[in-house]
């Protein structure tokens, strides 16, 4: 029916049409339903159909049977796809409308357009991953890739759908709404600077609580760097794949007298933070320092600070231009760090020191926001 009728001429003229008359009107689209599942340092689980001629990846999920409801659709196709009954969907990360003249859709396909429910399937354990188990005619592997690395083996939209509603989910926004891959309402501060989950090969080497070995040089600071709301500062670098979040700190360098010198400069080059009373929580050892240009054997330390202003955006000397500043949870940063359980350990330990060193409270749960440009006034 035509919209630019007033009301009353939209019920008389559906009165004069039968139901099937009125049914042909109504707009009809397809539905699909997949999912975000995840490893425990956050990457992403794509799987490879064997029905495709390119060498396209998937989410896990499929189409919505006649009569079905897509959460319906997304567990059965988790278990069919991934032989995993009763995995928990906890909420709906994306709404996704592909128009009918989508350049992503195979040539010659009559497709009206589709809807997609992006679901949100948590974290698998390791027994979980282990126990993963495939339709060998349906699909032919399945592994689980960095977003930067999953968007190229996705379709463009898919990428886009993807990112979105994983930056939903680790940002603690509301459901994404999109269409043709771009959102329609604000656009999320972690979608805005295209940031992505850092992993990092070392993300299960323990924290040592004790004080670092003489034998060991310090190579590294980084520090959880509080604000009064308990959330902490986090970094992000633009580049060309996308930006990295990184606590603030860096390598420590022959002029810093102290780690806790090099967390100081860092946080004010880096995200224009000035720091006072730096306590260290650890430090993590790593083996190589190829990092290092292989000085061997290394500690990377971490420490915990109180924010006491935050400046103007302004550029990082050793990058030319300005970083990405975000305020999250501890938590937050955690998962977008991509150190799996160890990472929220620590960040659980650098909560609890700002708790009982400063008194602040334990930030809680809400949506990444970014600091803005003209800096924070801090009480």
């Amino acid at each position: 029916m035509s919209s630019s009728l007033p009301p009353s001429a939209q019920v008389a003229s559906q009165s004069a049409l039968s139901a099937a008359q009125y049914a042909a009107t109504r707009h009809a689209v397809w539905l699909g339903a997949a999912a975000i599942i995840t490893d425990q340092v956050g990457r992403v689980l794509l799987v490879h159909p064997t029905y495709h001629e390119d060498d396209r990846w998937l989410l896990p999920g499929g189409v919505v049977e006649p009569g079905e409801h897509p959460l319906d659709t997304c567990r059965r196709e988790i278990t069919e796809e991934l032989g995993l009954p009763n995995l928990p969907l906890t909420g709906v990360l994306a709404v996704h409308s592909l128009s009918s003249h989508h350049a992503d859709l195979r040539p010659g396909m009559p497709c009206p357009g589709e809807i997609r429910y992006v679901f949100d399937g948590g974290t698998l354990t390791a027994d979980q991953v282990e126990a993963i188990c495939l339709p060998r005619e349906e699909l032919s592997e399945f592994a689980f890739f960095e977003t930067r690395d999953a968007v190229q083996r996705l379709r463009s939209v898919d990428g886009q759908i993807m990112l979105a509603a994983y930056r939903a989910r680790l940002g603690n926004t509301a459901t994404a709404h999109l269409a043709d891959g771009r959102h329609i309402l604000d656009v999320p501060a972690l979608d805005h600077h295209d940031v992505h989950v850092r992993y990092r090969p070392l993300w299960d080497s323990p924290l040592n609580r004790g004080p670092v070995p003489e034998r060991l040089p310090v190579q590294q600071a980084w520090g959880w760097c509080f604000v009064p709301d308990g959330r902490v500062v986090l970094v992000a670098d633009p580049g060309p794949r996308g930006a990295l979040p990184m606590l603030p700190g860096g390598t420590v360098k022959e002029t810093d007298r102290t780690p806790e010198d090099t967390l100081h400069r860092e946080a004010a080059e880096e995200a224009q933070l000035t720091l006072t009373d730096p306590v260290r929580l650890g430090w993590v050892l790593d083996e190589t320092g190829e990092a290092y240009s292989g000085v061997g054997p290394n500690a990377r330390l971490r420490l915990a600070a109180r924010v006491t202003d935050v400046g103007s955006t302004a550029v990082d000397p050793a990058t030319d231009h300005p970083f990405a500043r975000l305020l999250a949870t501890p938590a937050q940063a955690a998962a977008l760090l991509g150190w799996g359980p160890p990472g929220a350990r620590q960040a659980g330990l650098a909560a609890e020191t700002a708790r009982e060193r400063w008194g602040l409270p334990v930030a809680s749960a809400a949506a990444i926001e970014e600091v803005p440009a003209e800096g924070m006034r801090l009480n």
